[in-house]
């Protein structure tokens, strides 16, 4: 998955190799999700493979690497899987309304003014 510019220096200097080697060498190709996804289309370890069709869909698999506790500056081994891109968004996505929901607020609080000046 593209990285955020404004998150791209949560990332250690060597991302892409630390990306390489858990997606190719550890996961050999294959996606890690085990159903902690919670997309309920595998039983065991998701069948997916990267530049593969996708199983069910027929989508080519692109392999990404999660963070699981969606911390980008903790690049342990044991805090990173594979994940094809379908597992990886449905893993995120209580992630992803949480940060959706902060970021909206925090522009609807930009546009607004203030109901009271604060002078001192």
């Amino acid at each position: 998955m593209p990285i955020r510019p404004e998150n791209r220096d949560r990332y250690p200097a060597d991302w892409r190799e630390i990306s390489r080697r858990i997606r190719f060498e550890r996961a050999k190709g294959r996606c890690e999700c085990h159903g902690e996804c919670g997309r309920g289309t595998h039983t065991g370890r998701c069948p997916n493979r990267h530049g593969q069709p996708a199983y069910g869909t027929g989508s080519k698999v692109v392999l990404t690497v999660a963070h699981l506790n969606h911390t980008p500056e903790d690049c342990r081994d044991d805090n990173l899987r594979a994940m094809c891109q379908g597992c990886h968004l449905h893993y995120d996505i209580e992630h992803h309304k949480q940060t959706a929901a902060a970021t909206r607020r925090a522009a609807l609080e930009e546009q607004m003014d203030p109901l009271f000046e604060v002078t001192g």
